[in-house]
């Protein structure tokens, strides 16, 4: 089926879309293109979603707004936002309609294969680097699912011999009926929570990216991670592994500073982890899943270019700036205590840390034990400050005064003790281990924000 004949299919048909964001406008304007009998769903109120609502009423469209907005779900088919959970009373109730979402429907009608990444850490730049190198190799590329932007809607203007390169949250993965040719696992760690009841769900959402998959497709996995490579014997898929701490017979890995890919019985060097522009072990282990899911597509000559060249993802250990000696780095995408340690030990001395955020009840025990080793001085604002602080207090390798601890009120006083306790050679990074919830709208927002907190330092 393609994107056209998809919305044939809903002709005749009643439509709602839960959520009027980003991800689901062009999905709106294209349904009411279509003439399909749509009714738009969300939260805010009329007021706050201003113009619009008038704009799209006069095209056609029904809301249904504010703390009621789900209270009439019965359309035949209904688009569920990723960041609501499908049980929820209103989905449940709605028995007789056909519940998705935007990237389902995609997946069931690209027309190109579908390389897609999952994980806990390291997401977005894996799905990045794959897109690079793919793009380096003279490939066209369409990038989307959690970054980019909605893809779905292009879908009829891709070609068979494009790629389409996809990072996939568990929210969107948890009702998905496909699974992608190429799907690559990076790691899972525990993580959100505060959305699924358990880790046990929280993993057997991430599975769904391989459980649809069939003998002809690709299944990449971290060989380092304990669920991973308990996920990597359950896959229908070609199995191939990556690993920083031991050669695999198919796949990926590090040994010596040197990255190699194992095939078939042969081994080729590929890239000198030191020719990575990108800060950090852990981007090593992106690189290598990336270029397990690229491999006989891209060259080792353009791997090795990329990797030279690619300065990195922003908000992702992205240097900002070097004032009187200091180098400040935002971090603000690590959302979670096992990104901050990645983060952490991306530098080869001790840092001053600004952590703390919106709490999504993760522990803090071992980022506590991380901090003692890692950190000079930790600057803690946000919900968590006090968690994170007890974690460090109660590490075992805990000395007083080992770290230095400060709390600061938000992100701004933070940067200002930043700045008073850092001496020329210090490393001030911003990598919270925490969701940005409880000050911003969303990690980006709070990275922008200490961006300009330190570019405007004098």
């Amino acid at each position: 089926m393609n994107l056209q004949e998809y919305f044939a299919s809903l002709q005749g048909k009643t439509v709602a879309v839960i959520g009027f964001g980003v991800s689901n406008r062009p999905l709106v304007e294209r349904l009411l293109e279509a003439h399909i009998a749509l009714t738009i769903c969300d939260k805010k109120s009329r007021e706050a979603l201003g113009d619009v609502v008038a704009e799209l009423e006069a095209k056609g469209a029904i809301w249904s707004l504010g703390e009621t907005y789900l209270d009439n779900l019965h359309q035949d088919v209904i688009f569920r936002t990723p960041g609501m959970r499908p049980d929820v009373p209103a989905l449940k109730n709605a028995k007789d309609s056909t519940i998705t979402s935007e990237m389902e429907v995609f997946f069931s009608v690209c027309p190109c294969p579908i390389l897609a990444v999952t994980g806990s850490d390291g997401k977005t730049t894996t799905t990045t680097l794959i897109a690079e190198l793919l793009k380096a190799a003279g490939h066209t590329v369409h990038v989307g699912g959690n970054i980019g932007h909605p893809l779905l809607c292009e879908a009829d203007a891709m070609k068979p011999t494009d790629f389409a390169v996809l990072e996939l949250s568990s929210f969107q993965l948890m009702t998905m009926p496909h699974s992608p040719h190429t799907a690559v696992m990076t790691n899972l760690a525990p993580n959100h929570l505060d959305y699924h009841t358990d880790m046990d769900e929280y993993v057997e959402a991430k599975a769904n990216l391989i459980a649809h998959q069939t003998a002809d497709n690709v299944a990449i996995f971290n060989a380092d991670n304990e669920i991973t490579m308990d996920l990597s014997h359950t896959a229908k898929a070609q199995v191939n592994l990556f690993s920083r701490q031991r050669a695999v017979e198919n796949g990926v890995y590090l040994q010596d500073g040197t990255v190699f890919v194992a095939e078939h019985g042969e081994v080729t060097p590929v890239l000198q982890a030191s020719d990575i522009r990108i800060p950090g072990l852990h981007n090593v282990e992106n690189y290598m899943a990336a270029i397990c899911a690229v491999w006989g597509l891209v060259s080792p000559e353009m791997i090795q270019s990329v990797a030279k060249n690619f300065g990195g993802v922003a908000h992702r250990i992205e240097w900002v700036r070097t004032l009187d000696g200091v180098r400040y780095y935002n971090d603000s995408i690590a959302s979670s205590p096992s990104r901050t340690m990645a983060g952490l030990h991306a530098f080869t001395q001790k840092v001053n840390l600004i952590a703390g955020g919106y709490d999504k009840q993760i522990p803090f025990t071992e980022l506590g034990a991380e901090i003692v080793t890692h950190v000079g001085h930790l600057i803690l604002c946000g919900h968590t400050a006090e968690k994170i602080e007890q974690a460090v207090l109660s590490a075992p390798n805990y000395e007083v005064g080992k770290p230095v601890i400060y709390e600061a009120t938000d992100l701004a006083q933070a940067v200002a003790l930043a700045r008073s306790v850092s001496k020329e050679g210090d490393v001030v990074t911003l990598s919270p281990a925490c969701a940005s919830f409880d000050q911003f709208p969303n990690f980006a927002a709070r990275g922008d924000k200490f961006r300009a907190l330190v570019q405007n330092l004098e």
